[in-house]
């Protein structure tokens, strides 16, 4: 009989993390100066070609029914068969249309970083009506997503994703006889459904109600109203802008309903925007979810060490490359400079991992059971401390700050 035994948690025995020492200034003249520069026919030709594939998507989605629905195909498949082809029919279109409508998107995001163009009004333009289209009020996400990038990683100034405390959960200090399973255990069915709903909810109710954004701000913020803490009095009208076009879709997907039916247009419109939907949160949630990045407080947050608390990840491989413009590949380069085009993010990666060395993190882990680790592993954060790593549902961690950066429990 072999036996077997369980090594004891052990913080101490966790591998330690110092934060990177570097200036934004001596990062950037790491970078070749030719990859900041934004060429507008270039990204033109990328809309243009999203925009085309998006047309022969939903010219051959019209084909479906009738196809499937006519006799002599029902005839060749049986009826059942002809049924199940036409259904398979429809999710391969809202696969693939999903993943077009969201290169679309993220065309609109380059917009509001000033990426897609060296002029601001073609930007502006372009990332309105983008957004518009997919139910992003692109001025006021423009000026939250700002922030966002100029505090990532800061527990008090970041704009969403930001960690839950062990207080924040109700979680007593640290001790030996704390039983975590009791207070975070979930059954993997309810997991499950926690998991579903953030990717189909997450994104409308962070606009809406500011869930997974900062604490610190009122209950009711959102991206809609004009005087929220959000937003100054100089961008009030930039907000009633965003909140035109979205009114304009409302009136849009009405009046297409009303022609040619709720039903039709959930099957080509959407669908595919759920997918939108849900790609965005999930490549977003893993971007800046993950136990081995940190979160700083207070003067150990600057915006270089925030920008490497991001991950790259090869995101549905060539799908992500091609049709999602990599922005899954290639996040990190553009958390340092986000006026960066996302055409030269793979080259300007290169420069950047051969200068920061291990401060650059990439994770090969599939995205799905990435999606799944993250969400168990990614609990909370202790309440003290200025460079911060995730704890798991048993309130472990797999990485800690140095020596020099930690504030040690009783139980470590």
């Amino acid at each position: 009989m072999g036996s077997s035994s369980v090594q004891k948690y052990n913080e101490d025995d966790l591998p330690a993390y110092t934060p990177m020492p570097w200036s934004l200034k001596e990062i950037r003249a790491a970078i070749p100066a030719k990859f900041f520069v934004r060429d507008t026919r270039r990204g033109l030709l990328y809309l243009a070609r999203d925009l085309l594939l998006a047309t022969v998507a939903w010219s051959l989605a019209a084909y479906i029914d009738p196809f499937f629905k006519q006799s002599s195909t029902r005839a060749a498949l049986s009826p059942i068969g002809a049924e199940v082809s036409r259904w398979a029919a429809w999710g391969v279109y809202w696969w693939f249309q999903g993943l077009i409508f969201t290169g679309i998107w993220v065309i609109g995001h380059e917009c509001g970083h000033g990426a897609f163009s060296d002029h601001k009004w073609v930007n502006d333009i372009i990332g309105f009506i983008t957004h518009s289209f997919l139910w992003t009020p692109y001025f006021s996400w423009k000026i939250s997503h700002h922030r966002h990038h100029s505090n990532h990683a800061s527990m008090e100034r970041d704009e969403v994703y930001v960690p839950k405390t062990r207080s924040d959960l109700g979680i007593p200090a640290h001790h030996d006889g704390l039983d975590y399973e009791e207070i975070l255990g979930d059954t993997p069915i309810y997991t499950l459904y926690m998991l579903i709903r953030q990717q189909v909810l997450a994104f409308p109710a962070y606009l809406l109600f500011n869930v997974s954004g900062q604490k610190t701000y009122p209950k009711w913020t959102n991206h809609f109203d004009p005087n929220s803490i959000l937003f100054t009095k100089a961008q009030r009208n930039a907000v009633i802008m965003s909140n035109l076009g979205i009114a304009a879709m409302v009136w849009g997907v009405s009046y297409s309903s009303s022609i040619w039916g709720a039903s039709e247009v959930t099957k080509f419109y959407g669908i595919p925007w759920l997918c939108v939907s849900h790609w965005f949160i999930m490549i977003t949630y893993l971007h800046h979810t993950d136990p081995v990045m940190p979160h700083y407080r207070g003067k150990e947050w600057n915006f270089q060490r925030g920008a490497a608390a991001t991950v790259d990840r090869p995101v549905l491989g060539w799908q992500g490359r091609f049709l999602l413009h990599d922005v899954a590949h290639f996040h990190v380069i553009h958390h340092f400079f986000p006026k960066m085009p996302f055409y030269h993010g793979p080259e300007a990666t290169q420069h950047l991992k051969a200068f920061i060395g291990d401060h650059y993190v990439t994770s090969d882990v599939p995205a799905f059971k990435a999606l799944w680790q993250n969400y168990n592993r990614c609990q909370f954060v202790e309440n003290e401390g200025d460079v911060l790593f995730y704890r798991d549902r048993k309130g472990q961690a797999v990485r800690r700050p140095a020596d020099e950066y930690r504030v040690k429990s009783k139980a470590q």
